[in-house]
């Protein structure tokens, strides 16, 4: 509920962290970090600053917090896979959604290392890892590999659908256009991007991504 006080709508009932979070979200979906102030989250609650400075100390403690809720929901969700690499391809799908949905996640991420964001995911990987049956000793590198190609590649696929997006992009003209331009390239020095040229317009960011997992899941095998 709400009451005016000199014009203003103001919020009577107790706001919570929870409530704060998802409002960020919101606010950061709509227009990206820089959109995300505390002065527009106060007109977004209906509340002061002081309400919001009660449950988070910063920006940055408010993006951690942003962050977590979006990879603990992809997180906790539960894995349907029959094996455990059914279940990486699975969460790794999930993460790369998750990033593709919310652009901004991508950079949270990479910004935060040790909060519990990157160690949820981390932990959901390393589990498998360990069905998988991979020595003690490899653990942590195989784990680190599927962690940085996941966000790596996840991260770079939203920052390229962001950037469209700033520039009024069409994606399939946009494809078009670099596969005329690699067209035209030198076929002596270019033998590769010239014969992938045509196939390139056609291509899903999704499959390109799964068939990297594939791969770092074909490597586990021998080792």
């Amino acid at each position: 509920m709400a009451k005016k006080i000199n014009g203003t709508q103001r919020r009577t009932e107790a706001l919570s962290r929870d409530q704060i979070v998802e409002a960020a979200i919101d606010l950061l979906d709509e227009s990206g970090e820089a959109g995300l102030t505390f002065q527009t989250l106060s007109k977004r609650l209906a509340t002061g600053p002081g309400a919001i400075y009660w449950h988070v100390a910063n920006k940055s403690d408010l993006l951690t917090a942003a962050c977590d809720a979006i990879v603990a929901r992809t997180a906790n969700a539960a894995l349907a896979g029959s094996t455990p690499k059914a279940k990486v391809r699975e969460l790794a799908l999930g993460v790369f959604d998750a990033i593709d949905a919310h652009p901004w996640v991508g950079s949270a991420l990479t910004r935060s290392p040790g909060q519990m964001a990157m160690v949820r995911i981390l932990e959901r990987i390393g589990q498998q890892v360990r069905a998988l049956g991979v020595r003690d000793d490899a653990q942590w590198s195989v784990t680190s590999a599927l962690l940085s190609y996941i966000l790596g590649v996840g991260g770079q696929n939203a920052a390229n659908a962001q950037l469209a997006h700033e520039q009024g992009l069409d994606r399939s003209n946009f494809l078009g256009e670099i596969s005329a331009m690699w067209s035209k390239l030198d076929p002596d020095e270019y033998p590769f991007a010239r014969g992938i040229a045509k196939q390139f317009p056609a291509h899903d960011d999704r499959t390109d991504f799964l068939t990297g997992i594939d791969l770092i899941l074909g490597g586990i095998d021998l080792m």
